[in-house]
């Protein structure tokens, strides 16, 4: 029996109803929806950005497209339950992974941030408010939090039907030696990393407004989560060299980092600890610059297969000038994830990949998408593989 007595239900039971609904359900998609236009209109969402991305993916008119993209929903239905452990660093994660499992039709059990965060609270009293409307849907959700428990979370994986785990690699290890029911499938979404690929001329040949426009966007795929999410650049390539292309890009994100962001103390400090470690310790480091420290910019002198491991935060990030795309393709591996990108054409990235049957890299989407979750994500389809289609021949 799990202990409940140390789960705190924040919304629904132990009570819940494990059978599975169809994929997006109407009743799913109704809740989503009015979950959404609540949102929408409420003050919070100009308090909190990651609010409003959420608001607007979960519009009635976003969930019509994607059934449309699914095809025929018939005979697709839920797997049964599903237990989502969401990131502790991520404060809205927790709401994007219940409402993937919910328009694959299963009920849900979904594990809080560890840490506090308003948005967390400000969107635990809307899902309270709305899902009164929808019992279908109340009888299938839980959302539950308690401090790290590995007997909690066993008893936990023992029920589930599928599993979603957000986190490390170390949480994703050390959750998979858990037992589950021999069916169950696991989806986890494991340590990545990110970068920036921006062509210099297209700076250069780029209006002011424009290149605040690409700052602002910049800012709000990095500083936003202090590149804490798996999509935030780590890293800066510049394709067509040129430094007074870099300065008017670094200029300019300066600036809106200095309206925008809170530095913390301990940041600062971290900051100037791996650029010290860095020089003593990364073969490949060059030189390093930095702004008020708010920005640290380190300059690689060679791109290798190493630079997965060499992650900043709060505001560092490396930085190298390719010679051409070739050089970014030979050190891809399956640790990359995503690619964001500034005059540069996508199509090109994209081919290039499928041609070289790259092992890794699943998005590629422009400077100020990085954060712009969706049903496809770290090259799963997260409906179609958390459902399951019914045959009949």
């Amino acid at each position: 029996m799990i202990p409940m007595k140390n789960v705190n239900f924040i919304l629904g039971s132990e009570n819940i109803v494990h059978t599975p609904l169809p994929v997006y359900d109407e009743d799913a998609c109704a809740f989503i929806a009015e979950v959404s236009a609540k949102l929408m209109s409420s003050p919070l969402i100009r308090q909190y950005p990651d609010l409003s991305a959420l608001a607007f993916w979960g519009r009635k008119k976003n969930l019509e497209k994607m059934k449309n993209n699914f095809g025929d929903v018939s005979g697709w239905l839920g797997r049964g339950l599903c237990f989502h452990i969401a990131p502790s660093n991520i404060p809205i994660n927790f709401a994007f992974t219940y409402w993937f499992g919910l328009l694959a039709g299963n009920a849900n059990i979904v594990r809080l941030p560890s840490k506090e965060f308003p948005q967390v609270e400000a969107l635990c009293a809307v899902f309270k408010d709305v899902i009164k409307n929808y019992p279908k849907i109340a009888d299938r959700t839980a959302f539950v939090k308690y401090l790290r428990d590995d007997e909690i979370t066993a008893e936990f994986c023992k029920m589930a039907d599928v599993r979603m785990i957000w986190g490390g690699d170390e949480t994703i290890a050390s959750i998979k030696q858990m037992p589950t029911k021999p069916r169950c499938i696991d989806v986890a979404f494991a340590d990545r990393y990110s970068l920036a690929l921006i062509d210099a001329n297209a700076i250069l040949s780029a209006s002011a407004e424009e290149i605040k426009k690409l700052a602002d966007n910049f800012y709000n795929d990095t500083f936003l989560m202090d590149q804490n999410a798996c999509s935030s650049p780590q890293i800066i390539l510049w394709q067509n060299d040129n430094p007074q292309a870099r300065e008017f890009f670094w200029k300019a994100v300066f600036n809106a980092a200095k309206q925008k962001y809170v530095l913390q103390d301990a940041s600062a400090v971290d900051k100037y600890t791996l650029m010290c470690e860095e020089a003593i310790n990364n073969p490949n480091f060059e030189s390093c610059s930095r702004e008020e420290n708010l920005i640290y910019r380190e300059e690689l002198s060679k791109l290798d297969k190493d630079i997965v491991n060499h992650r900043g935060k709060s505001g560092y990030f490396y930085e190298y000038a390719l010679s051409d795309i070739d050089e970014l393709l030979n050190v891809v591996d399956e640790k990359f994830q995503t690619v964001t990108y500034f005059g540069i054409d996508g199509a090109c990235i994209h081919d290039k990949l499928i041609a070289t049957n790259a092992l890794g890299i699943d998005r590629i989407v422009p400077i100020g998408k990085a954060m712009d979750i969706d049903i496809v994500w770290d090259g799963f389809d997260l409906v179609k593989v958390t459902a399951r289609k019914i045959t009949i021949s």
